[in-house]
């Protein structure tokens, strides 16, 4: 029987469902259907509805399922349209630090969108003496008799003793009301943020927890038992159980689910991910085979918690041209449909001789300025698509070809209509557009410092062929468009991986603080379904901020990683020199049974040639080909698990320095089997050691294993 994992996306306008056979990674089918916002049950009858139009156009049993996992763009817009319940705060402290908490955890009422305020209600309780059952029962009735439909339990210094905050949300729980613990969200001090995140979390709770419940009734009901999962802000999945406890963790999920594919599906180890749909375009940088994250924030109140650091801009496939006085003076951010306007390049009717070309204004507020095209039979416009069907830019057709005969006559009758020819129309149009991707891309390259000779810009979404072939040439960057590109975010969910971030004020954390932070991320994706074999965690000290961030990621079945056609080791090679953009003889370096480090040495010189730096560009490529890490200099250390520690050690030792800061020591890398563990957030050699040891411990002695070291810049 085949074993096939189901993505859903749920889009803005499209909820769109697709089929993964788990063995080779095969899309074997794919559904679409309206986003259904309006229904009485909110976008679980449409994440259902595409689910099930998906089992029967083709033809999966029930019993084939072995996973569900659905994006969904509930909560970011629950907090845009201020589709939330009013919270009811107690916060507690004692003696003079209380007085502190106090001020800290009287949040007025959270600004979430221009007109949209979260109502806030607060009470206070010093907790000197012991805080009795009566007592909170008394302040969870005072705040709900005052409109508190959640409550949250925030105490200071909750990281160091949270019992009270549990003790409460308990009380509230068997009076039949949803709360939520401040330090099930965040275990680092700052007591304002996390009060912040812990109020704007169960503020979606009611909300959240009834769509979980529908869905999770109706996926029971087609006779799949097959575990439910959500996409996460930060790229991974988690069940649908937590969703409950946390929703907060799917803001942004749909975008995030978009770069889970442009890591598991279309395999990109580093460059720029653009997903590009009819009225925006996310982008997003993959560095090192990794994504990266960032602060979420809520306005401009910052939340323990971590998304996908995505930049989005108002242009996407769809989006409609501004001009004036037969120039093109910007493009969107309205789109065609939310403008009421027909796409000429999907126009069945190819006729644009009888035409007059106007300015535009599509809603109230809005430029007054927009193309139309009034026709007879109602009013068109151009867009991106148009524009680069004419100019032949698009070999990726997503969601259908566009009329090439409606688009030529299109193009070329509003040329002649505002004085421009049709190419240069067509070239303004997609300036206008590459021209805010520029600046967003420029930004990204200086803020995550990347490497522009590795660089490459991927396109996902339907609109994808739209915006980044030019995009590309504009940029003189190499490109690709992603395979099966409309549904790139219900392929990512569907692929996720279990994920779980834990972080912890710590100040000088010893082995054993590091040890302890590592296991609670393990023992969290493991009760979530993550198959331990497959559990990689990463730990990093931050010192600068005094806390530990461990990131734990795993799956719930082997096929997740390695489930497609072994490549030859001559392929693999191939696909390594592609990568690191050189004609360079590629080698391996050292090999596990899953994984390969291949690289090459070379002789970088500055200076007129004066000063030489002896290098080694290496990637680390699973057997299927997909380049899991890439790095422009590292040393690779091929060795046996027993040898593991003692390599580690002599490397450190050979490749230490130091700057103004002190000693710096390499960041270190292991591979063991399958497995890529990242030490390079340990700042010295103990921490490192204690950590290997119990990443490896279960290991047979006698497998190989690549040990990488990089220095640190």
């Amino acid at each position: 029987m085949r074993k096939i994992k189901i993505g859903i996306d749920v889009g803005g306008t499209f909820t769109h469902a697709v089929a993964i056979d788990v063995n080779s990674f095969d899309i074997i089918g794919k559904s679409c259907v309206p986003t259904t916002h309006n229904s009485i049950s909110g976008v679980a009858e449409g994440v259902i509805g595409s689910m099930l139009t998906l089992l029967k156009e083709s033809d999966i049993s029930s019993g084939e399922v072995v996973l569900i996992a659905h994006s969904t763009t509930q909560a970011t817009n629950a907090l845009l349209e201020g589709d939330v319940a009013p919270v009811g705060v107690i916060a507690m402290g004692k003696g003079f630090e209380g007085t502190i908490a106090k001020k800290q955890t009287y949040l007025n009422d959270i600004f979430l969108a221009p007109g949209k305020k979260l109502p806030v209600h607060f009470r206070y309780v010093e907790i000197s003496e012991n805080l009795n059952n009566n007592k909170i029962e008394s302040l969870i009735n005072e705040l709900t008799a005052e409109g508190a439909k959640v409550i949250v339990a925030t105490q200071a210094f909750g990281p160091d003793n949270n019992d009270y905050e549990k003790k409460i949300v308990e009380i509230a729980g068997k009076l039949g009301i949803r709360a939520t613990a401040a330090c099930s969200l965040s275990q680092l001090y700052g007591l304002k943020v996390r009060t912040r995140t812990a109020i704007v979390n169960a503020s979606m709770m009611p909300k959240m927890i009834e769509t979980a419940d529908l869905t999770e009734k109706a996926v029971k009901e087609s006779g799949i038992n097959a575990p439910l999962m959500v996409m996460r802000s930060d790229g991974g999945i988690m069940s649908i159980d937590e969703m409950r406890k946390r929703p907060i963790l799917t803001m942004l999920s749909g975008p995030a689910a978009g770069v889970a594919a442009a890591l598991m599906y279309a395999r990109i180890s580093d460059g720029i991910f653009l997903e590009v749909g009819g009225t925006s375009t996310d982008i997003s940088v993959i560095k090192n085979g990794l994504p990266q994250v960032k602060t979420a924030k809520i306005g401009r109140n910052s939340l323990s918690i971590k998304t996908i650091d995505i930049r989005t801009l108002g242009v996407g496939g769809g989006s409609v041209p501004r001009w004036t006085a037969g120039k093109i003076i910007d493009v969107g951010p309205r789109s065609a449909h939310i403008a009421n306007l027909h796409y000429s390049a999907y126009s069945d009717n190819s006729d644009f001789s009888d035409i007059e070309v106007e300015q535009y204004q599509p809603k109230q507020n809005d430029p007054k300025d927009y193309l139309c095209i009034k026709r007879k039979d109602g009013n068109y416009t151009l867009t991106p698509s148009a524009a680069s069907y004419f100019l032949g830019l698009v070999s990726d057709y997503g969601h259908g070809s566009a009329n090439i005969e409606s688009v030529k006559n299109a193009v070329n009758a509003v040329a002649g209509k505002i004085g421009l020819s049709p190419k240069s129309l067509s070239e303004n149009i997609l300036n206008c557009t590459s021209q805010k991707i520029e600046k967003v891309i420029e930004a990204l390259v200086r803020e995550y410092k990347l490497d522009r000779s590795f660089l490459t810009l991927v396109g996902g979404g339907g609109g994808a062929s739209a915006i980044v072939p030019h995009a590309a040439g504009f940029l003189k960057l190499p490109h690709s468009i992603a395979k099966n590109s409309e549904v790139i975010s219900a392929i990512g969910a569907a692929l996720g991986m279990i994920r779980d971030t834990v972080e912890r004020s710590i100040l000088n954390p010893s082995e054993k603080d590091i040890i302890q932070i590592r296991t609670e991320a393990y023992e969290s994706v493991i009760t979530m379904g993550a198959l331990p074999e497959t559990i990689e965690v990463n730990i990093e000290i931050d010192n600068a901020n005094k806390k530990v961030i461990a990131i734990a990621t795993g799956s719930s079945d082997m096929k997740s990683k390695f489930g497609g056609k072994v490549l030859t080791e001559e392929n693999l090679m191939e696909i390594a020199s592609q990568s690191l953009l050189t004609k360079e003889k590629n080698k391996i370096l050292a090999k596990t049974n899953l994984l390969y480090a291949i690289g090459y040495k070379t002789i970088k010189r500055s200076f007129l040639g004066l000063l030489k730096e002896d290098l080694q560009p290496v990637v680390i490529i699973d057997k299927e080909g997909t380049i899991r890490r890439k790095f422009a200099n590292c040393k690779v250390a091929a060795t046996q698990m027993a040898n593991v520690k003692t390599r580690i050690s002599e490397l450190i030792e050979e490749m230490r320095s130091y700057g103004d800061a002190g000693e710096l020591i390499p960041d270190i890398i292991v591979v063991a089997s399958g497995k890529i563990i990242d030490l390079s957030g340990l700042i010295q050699l103990s921490q490192i050691l204690s950590v290997i040891e119990l990443d490896i411990k279960d290991l047979p002695a006698e497998d190989a294993a690549i040990i990488l070291a990089t220095r640190k810049k």
